[in-house]
């Protein structure tokens, strides 16, 4: 069962969906955090696997994107992210078919890397998955001149000049070819744009404000992974460029009670490849039962 669901977070509609299994007595929830530019319809398909697991699946979209109230739109804002992460939680909890201390945490890319943040401040998480989180920016980012590191170090100093003094934000990609000016670019690109909206059914754009990168500069979730009280469990790929593997398994190390699992594949391929989706998801469903088992 899929609801339309919406909760506010400092003052800001957050709009969601609540997926709830068929079990009627309280059961745990996953609450799924989107990614830098993401937006929840693309979490739809993990939150449908969790409820299959029998787990409760709440995805919702940060504040100025997708189906969430806030201006302006496609400004990602670490502090009001987390707020709405908060609030989000606080939400799952406050249901009466959701077990509040059975709360565990999932999140994707930036996303991971909030889920760790939030549940660190908060010891009533039951446990956090993190999907090739963001630790710090890598770096060197293969295939990227010095040229082109330039032009984006560029568009983000613009685009936070122009916030400051409250004009329009300057939009660049997110995904972009090589050579191309974007958040990421990659030549796997088209295969990842098309993938993201594929079908038309999606509210996720390839436009976003770059100053969001100045704030993620400055944001090192490790020192949060540290303060867990909960298991974590830390999924990499091998051959990811964005998220690299000698940054995220910092994570997982830096975790008492930290699990890493390393796929072949690339940051794309949680994205992209069906079958592999499979396997990571089947472990981390594995990985939320056995959290739970013991509360």
């Amino acid at each position: 069962m899929r609801t339309k669901v919406s909760f506010t977070a400092d003052g800001v509609r957050c709009a969601g969906y609540l997926y709830l299994p068929a079990d009627h007595g309280p059961v745990p929830c996953v609450v799924l955090c989107h990614g830098f530019s993401g937006t929840m319809d693309r979490l739809s398909d993990y939150a449908e696997r969790f409820v299959a697991a029998g787990l409760a699946a709440l995805v919702f979209d940060y504040r100025g994107f997708g189906e969430s109230g806030g201006e302006p739109r496609q400004v990602p804002d670490i502090d009001g992210q987390l707020v709405d992460v908060r609030a989000a939680v606080a939400f799952a909890r406050a249901h009466e078919r959701i077990d509040p201390d059975r709360v565990m945490l999932w999140g994707n890319s930036l996303g991971g890397a909030h889920a760790i943040t939030v549940a660190a401040d908060d010891p009533r998480i039951t446990a956090v998955v993190a999907q090739i989180p963001f630790n710090g920016f890598p770096k060197k980012v293969e295939d990227r001149s010095t040229g082109e590191t330039l032009r984006l170090l560029g568009a983000i100093v613009w685009d936070s000049l122009r916030g400051k003094v409250g004009m329009r934000p300057h939009y660049i990609p997110m995904v972009g070819r090589p050579g191309e000016l974007a958040v990421t670019a990659t030549p796997e690109a088209d295969q990842h744009i098309q993938t993201l909206t594929g079908g038309g059914q999606t509210l996720w754009r390839n436009s976003v404000a770059p100053r969001g990168l100045l704030q993620m500069m400055r944001y090192r979730p490790a020192g949060s992974a540290a303060r867990l009280a909960c298991p974590l469990l830390v999924c990499v790929a091998a051959e990811d460029r964005e998220t690299p593997l000698e940054t995220t398994r910092v994570l997982a190390d830096r975790a008492p009670r930290g699990e890493l699992r390393v796929y072949p594949g690339t940051h794309f391929t949680f994205y992209t490849d069906p079958v592999f989706r499979d396997r990571v998801v089947a472990d981390q469903i594995a990985f939320f039962h056995r959290a739970t088992a013991s509360v």
